[in-house]
């Protein structure tokens, strides 16, 4: 894996203070409020943390968090899978409209996959996505059952049902695809995990300075960047923060031009959770420059340019809240005014 100035390690803390005269601070402190207090209506809040014009303005945590304390991803780990897919796009060792050439595919109609295709959740291959019925779920016989030891060749066995392309499918498995093809572009050595954690580490956690972070592999080495990324909600702001400011550091720029509106590319809605696909990330559809890494239980990154605002929390909500806890968040959302983007959306320091 090619080295890069872009790569080097930051300590950044972010800087805080009340929110400017121009947000609505009684509605923003209202719904922040009662975001923790009802957990029977919205489920647990565990950490709350809202970014705005490069600063935090309100933080929240529930019983036995704090600002340190390591909270898991769920799948907005994805997110963080595309933004490792840009970086090695980047680096010119990726072209994510290339057939994957995966090897255990040639032989059949999956050779015409591209990553592109992984990466839109229109890959066509089977797959049950179910949080619940694990007699049927291809997502907890990957994490938790049979496919646990090795998750990408658990997803690579799974036949085409739809030509690629053709049919929108939420699939874990098909992340975990793209991790695998990831190591393989990077030079991975089968079994070992030391590329993609320098990928992870050296130019993604530590240039963003997410001290907290650290990511888990499976047991054949694979990222699972489908769900496994642990950091604190003040980190997992400073990756929506990436994304906010078009794929740039302060003045370093981390992810390839037009990467971030890559992420935004329309690939299908979902009437489940009222969010548009994109590539590997979710959009609202109100607020259509915004991108939203969503996780089971209601994990929430929520970054909203015209707003120059990044929105984390973290927390237990079941599927019967989520509709709710979405509606609320966004509640939190409007406190802050629409306004002229700055220009280069720099973060401010401690």
């Amino acid at each position: 894996m090619p080295e890069s100035s872009s790569g080097d390690a930051t300590s950044f803390e972010w800087a805080t203070s009340a929110p400017d005269a121009d947000v609505d601070r009684r509605i923003l402190d209202a719904q922040i409020a009662h975001l923790l207090s009802q957990p029977e209506a919205l489920g647990e809040t565990q950490a709350i943390v809202a970014v705005h014009r490069g600063k935090v303005v309100a933080e929240a945590y529930g019983p036995g968090v704090d600002a340190d304390s390591t909270l898991i991803s769920w799948s907005m780990a994805k997110s963080i899978t595309h933004a490792l897919v840009g970086i090695t796009v980047g680096d010119g060792l990726l072209d994510v409209d290339a057939p994957t050439a995966l090897p255990e595919w040639s032989r059949d109609d999956r050779c015409r996959i591209t990553t592109q295709h992984l990466l839109e959740m229109r890959s066509g291959l089977s797959w049950i996505e179910d949080y619940v019925d694990d007699t049927s779920s291809d997502v907890i016989d990957m994490l938790f059952g049979s496919g646990s030891d090795n998750n990408a060749a658990f997803a690579r066995a799974k036949l085409l049902e739809h030509e690629p392309g053709s049919h929108w499918l939420y699939s874990s498995g098909t992340t975990n695809i793209v991790t695998h093809i990831l190591a393989r572009a990077i030079g991975e050595t089968t079994g070992s995990t030391d590329q993609m954690t320098k990928l992870l580490q050296q130019r993604l956690f530590d240039v963003l300075g997410m001290s907290t972070a650290t990511a888990r592999f499976d047991l054949a080495g694979t990222f699972v960047g489908s769900s496994y990324v642990f950091a604190s909600a003040r980190d997992f702001a400073k990756f929506g923060h990436l994304y906010l400011n078009d794929g740039m550091v302060d003045d370093k720029r981390i992810l390839p031009v037009n990467w971030v509106n890559h992420a935004r590319n329309f690939s299908a809605y979902d009437p489940d959770n009222g969010f548009c696909y994109g590539s590997h990330w979710w959009t609202w559809p109100s607020e259509p420059d915004s991108l939203v890494a969503l996780g089971y239980e209601g994990q929430y990154t929520w970054v909203i340019p015209n707003r120059d605002l990044v929105l984390v929390r973290l927390g237990k909500t079941d599927a019967a809240k989520r509709d709710a806890l979405t509606q609320h968040l966004l509640s939190v959302i409007g406190a802050f005014p629409i306004s002229t983007p700055r220009v280069g959306k720099s973060r401010e320091r401690a």
